[in-house]
């Protein structure tokens, strides 16, 4: 599913105009993004977790050529599905 599809299914199931849908699905996801940002956690009950990983800076290796490379510190997105979500799927 792209985001263009769940927009078009938001608009159906909740009889919206698409454009109206569109904004509800875009407030939701900058919600989201800005609580992350702010490094906090993002509870959806029945759903998931959202959470910020935060990865050290470290060592690496090229593959092709063998020389050592600095990796930077970074911070990355993590989820954790829940326990309506995983017994849903299975």
């Amino acid at each position: 599913m792209t985001k263009a599809d769940l927009i078009e299914s938001v608009a159906s199931k909740a009889d919206l105009p698409r454009a109206t849908a569109e904004r509800a699905v875009n407030m939701l996801f900058d919600d989201i993004v800005a609580a992350l940002k702010q490094g906090d956690k993002v509870n959806i009950s029945g759903f998931g977790t959202f959470s910020v990983s935060v990865r050290k800076a470290r060592t690496g290796r090229n593959p092709k050529t063998g020389e050592s490379i600095e990796i930077s510190a970074s911070r990355a997105a993590k989820f954790k599905a829940g326990k309506t979500l995983k017994d849903s799927l299975n």
